[in-house]
């Protein structure tokens, strides 16, 4: 097995190297998945850091990041592989002109040359270090899951015409699934995984996340912002604003020349936050936007 890291607090320091701010639970699932060879499966909100995580754990391994975007109607064809049915009819049709007989043509056919490899079959084929993401895997139906089961387990796949194919490579990939709990994951694909919540971050990492993804930024505006998203997110509403977008609605803040948050400013910008119109109005009332007793007037100077 291999041994990218030697500890806990290397993780952790690893990864904050390419701006990802991990906590000591989750770069101690990163370290024992690398140290066991399973799965990680990270379940939480949307728009915590899941897939980024595993685009973070690809760049400090220096490996190639494949990933497998899950989504309903997903079958083996797109996870796993498929036959190039056009180029076989060819083929086919050339070997019918040459009288071969079908046991020599279906043998010709059914070869690695006619093979296309999806995301699965190409990370177990993939002869450089990989992190395999696969992500949103409970949009897929229970059923596909069972797609996934030898690939987590051993690694390999099973191809009906050519037998089973294992990886070369001594070095395992890192596996890592994301979950926005839209259904319950079957307990055959938990059991082969580490698992991991994420939740949305504290108010001082998430300021600090701030900080370290829009460096130019001022302290008392991170703060600022931390503060009113942590705000927002108590609120009764159908989408929360995901880390990416306190990232986004900082660099906006920068972008207008705003040093300070004001009730006009997150009138102005709202939008960045929220995305559903229902949602903005909610946030407008509960803060006071509109309001000349805005609870927001006069946070610049406290």
């Amino acid at each position: 097995m291999a041994d990218r890291f030697d500890s806990v607090p290397q993780v952790i320091e690893r990864l904050r190297s390419v701006d990802y701010l991990s906590d000591a639970s989750i770069a101690g699932v990163v370290f024992l998945a690398d140290k066991l060879g399973k799965p990680i499966l990270v379940e939480g909100p949307a728009g915590v850091g899941k897939t980024e995580l595993a685009k973070a754990v690809a760049s400090i391994t220096n490996s190639r990041l494949i990933r497998l975007q899950c989504y309903e109607g997903l079958d083996e064809a797109k996870a796993l592989y498929e036959w190039n049915y056009k180029k076989q009819l060819l083929r086919i049709q050339v070997d019918r002109d040459q009288d071969r007989d079908w046991e020599t043509v279906e043998g010709d056919i059914f070869s690695e040359e006619f093979l296309l490899a999806r995301p699965l079959l190409e990370a177990i084929r993939s002869e450089e270090p990989v992190v395999l993401l696969i992500d949103e895997v409970d949009r897929i139906e229970i059923e596909t899951e069972a797609l996934l089961l030898e690939v987590l387990s051993d690694f390999q796949v099973s191809i009906p015409e050519l037998g089973t194919i294992t990886s070369a490579n001594p070095v395992r990939p890192i596996v890592i699934l994301t979950s926005n709990n839209t259904r319950e994951l079957s307990e055959a694909l938990k059991r082969r995984c580490l698992y991991l919540h994420v939740d949305y971050p504290t108010l001082e990492r998430e300021e600090e996340i701030v900080r370290v993804r829009v460096p130019e930024i001022d302290a008392t505006l991170a703060t600022q912002i931390a503060k009113v998203v942590a705000s927002i997110r108590t609120m009764d509403i159908k989408k929360a604003p995901s880390i990416s977008e306190t990232i986004d609605w900082a660099r906006t803040l920068i972008y207008l020349g705003r040093n300070e948050i004001d009730p006009e400013t997150i009138g102005e910008t709202l939008h960045v936050l929220l995305k559903y119109q229902g949602d903005i109005q909610k946030a407008r009332k509960e803060l006071g936007v509109d309001g000349p007793t805005s609870p927001l007037r006069g946070t610049a100077s406290r």
